[in-house]
Parts: C-alpha cells; sequence; structure tokens
C-alpha cells in the first residue's frame, strides 16, 4: 500500500511539472509529439489531436516531448512554425520555468487544503523556562499560553519561535494564564545557538521551550491563503538554503536520499492521515520546482541559462558545447541519484 501510495504522489508531482510544459508550450504554439507520465514501456497511450498521451511502465518521472525539441538529442533541431526552435527565447523560457511554476502552484493548493482542512500542531503553550532568561525574570510561568507576540496573532509554537526571531527590540507578549489574559514586555538576549543545519549562530532567544501539547487548527478562507503562501515561500527558501549548504560543504553528500527515503517518508505520513499526506506531498512539490531551477544543463533550469545566453549574446549557444553540457548534466543528475539510492539502501541495511 506505502509503494501505491508513493507512486500515486510521484506521478501527481510528475502531472502537473508536465502539465505546465505543455500548457506554456501550447501557449507558445508549439506542438507536443508526447506528454507521458513515467518512462519506458507505454502501458496506456491515447493520440488525441497531434500529441500521445502515455501512461508508462516506470513511474519514476515522466516528460513532455515537443517538435523540435529532445533532451536524449540535444542536437535535434525542427525549423517548423510550430516547432520549440523557431520561437524567440524569452518564449522558450516560458516553457521551462512552466514545469517547476506549476510544481510550486500545486504546493500552494495543497497548502491551502491542508488549512482548511485543519492539522494538528505543537501548541503555543510554554513548558521549561531556562534559569536566569528573561522569560523567567519576566515572570512568564510554566503553563502560559502565548496568544499573541507584538500585536500578531500567534496559532502555534513555530510561530512563536518566527516571532520572537524576526523581532527587534523588546517584545510585547499576551498571554492566557488560567482564565486571566496579561500583558508582558521581554527584551530578548542575543545567545549561541545552532540552526537546522548544525551551524553555530547567534540569535536572539527568551529561555522557553515547549510543553509538548499539540492542538487541532484549521483557518477561514482568507487566512489559509496568507498561510499557504508563507509556507509555499519559507519551504522554498529552506530548499535552497539546504541546496547552497550541500554546495559548500555544511551538509555532507551522506545526507542525500533517493527514491526509498520518498517511498518510507509517504509511508510514514500515510500512516498519520490524509492531512499530513498532503502536507509532505506539497514540499516534495516545492523541492521538485526548485531542484529543476538549478543550472545543470540537463533540468530546465540549465536550459533556462541557455536561452538567456542567446538573448545576450544575440546567437544560440555552440552546438557541440551543449551536447557536452548536457551530457555532463546528466552525469552529475545520476551521481547524485545514485548517491542518494546507496544512502537509502546503506541507512536500511545498518539500521
Amino acid at each position: 500500500m506505502s509503494i501505491f501510495t508513493s507512486i500515486l504522489v510521484i506521478s501527481l508531482l510528475v502531472f502537473f511539472h508536465e502539465l505546465g510544459h505543455f500548457i506554456f508550450a501550447r501557449l507558445n504554439g508549439v506542438a507536443v509529439n508526447v506528454f507521458s507520465i513515467g518512462f519506458g514501456l507505454a502501458l496506456f497511450k491515447k493520440k488525441i489531436g497531434n500529441t500521445e498521451y502515455r501512461f508508462s511502465a516506470i513511474p519514476l518521472g515522466g516528460y513532455v516531448q515537443m517538435k523540435g525539441q529532445d533532451d536524449l538529442d540535444p542536437l535535434m533541431k525542427n525549423n517548423d512554425n510550430d516547432s520549440y526552435n523557431s520561437i524567440k527565447p524569452y518564449q522558450r523560457i516560458s516553457i521551462l520555468f512552466g514545469g517547476p511554476l506549476f510544481n510550486f502552484i500545486l504546493a500552494f493548493i495543497l497548502f491551502f487544503i491542508v488549512a482548511i482542512s485543519g492539522f494538528e500542531t505543537l501548541s503555543s503553550e510554554i513548558g521549561e523556562l531556562k534559569k536566569d532568561f528573561p522569560a523567567e525574570k519576566s515572570g512568564l510561568l510554566t503553563g502560559d499560553k502565548i496568544l499573541s507576540i507584538n500585536n500578531n496573532l500567534i496559532n502555534n509554537w513555530k510561530d512563536v519561535s518566527k516571532s520572537i526571531e524576526n523581532s527587534s527590540g523588546i517584545i510585547h507578549f499576551q498571554i492566557l494564564r488560567n482564565t486571566n489574559i496579561l500583558n508582558i514586555n521581554i527584551e530578548p538576549q542575543i545567545s549561541e545557538s545552532e540552526n537546522i543545519f548544525g551551524e553555530k549562530i547567534h540569535k536572539r532567544l527568551i529561555g522557553i521551550s515547549p510543553s509538548g501539547k499539540f492542538e487541532q487548527i484549521s483557518f477561514e478562507p482568507i487566512e489559509a491563503l496568507k498561510y499557504s503562501w508563507n509556507e509555499l515561500k519559507s519551504s522554498t527558501i529552506l530548499i535552497f538554503q539546504g541546496l547552497e549548504k550541500l554546495i559548500v560543504g555544511v551538509l555532507s553528500l551522506d545526507q542525500l536520499g533517493g527514491i526509498i527515503s520518498m517511498v518510507e517518508y509517504t509511508s510514514k505520513a500515510s500512516e498519520t492521515g490524509l492531512v499530513t499526506l498532503l502536507f509532505l506531498t506539497a514540499l516534495f512539490s516545492v523541492n521538485l520546482g526548485v531542484v529543476n531551477l538549478l543550472p545543470i544543463p540537463a533540468l530546465d533550469g540549465g536550459h533556462i541559462i541557455f536561452q538567456i545566453y542567446e538573448i545576450f549574446r544575440g546567437k544560440a549557444p555552440n552546438e557541440k558545447a551543449m551536447y557536452y553540457l548536457t551530457i555532463f548534466g546528466w552525469i552529475i543528475l545520476l551521481t547524485l541519484m545514485g548517491i542518494g539510492m546507496y544512502n537509502d539502501i546503506y541507512r536500511l541495511a545498518t539500521k
């Protein structure tokens, strides 16, 4: 069942990604020969108009094959009016960006569904107070529930952490203690801490930790739109930061995961509930969108770089250079996929 759920999730992500390419190709007058979910042998195919739609045997990806464009043959050209090669570079950029864009749109929709449906989250109730930190000195107590910070409504502990970190100067807290609402001002202190990547940083702290209680929350449509946008923005930034830390060596390659990790996480999420699965799928969709924008020649981002080059130079890059760069890009991708698969197998074998 977990494998079936993972296949559904991967198929949904790929479908939306390729749908973005397909729609923008048609908007720019480019013919699409094949729209495939999966690779390999076509289990189902049907031709509608000039496009053959396929569902193929290996559901670990997919592709849109446009007239005059083929990633497996970078030198393929076609000069017909409805060809990818006949449109302007900025039009090609819109087609290439369409895939990642639709992944971000899918993530936004899923975050919105999660927000409307409601989900369990860590309560804003205070647990432990660190000795001699500003929170203890201010009179905050274990069991106090934070209602707002600087007049901004607090829904969960994530809001608490973010509000303290992004504030400046003295912070105004509104708390619920028993049945009484109290107002307390606290000036944070700058202390050494660690970020999610394990780096030593200095941040504003008041010395509180959550009680560990969970509560169900949901949002009205307008607030759900705001929640969806904030989740999309923060997850996108976090993934870009993670890739940057990987490149500069803060994160090691042994932390890369592959398809086995994806199946494992999807399985655990589906056991927890549909809302959790939708949230995880949204994160996967953001990840797919971000990764495809990387400037690696075999990815959308790499092809966008080629088009930007053509805009500024007034001519397309050298065909041989494009060919070898694309091959090099595939080598990078396959190597990273191999490392992720190795890490997954090693992790499972040493559990």
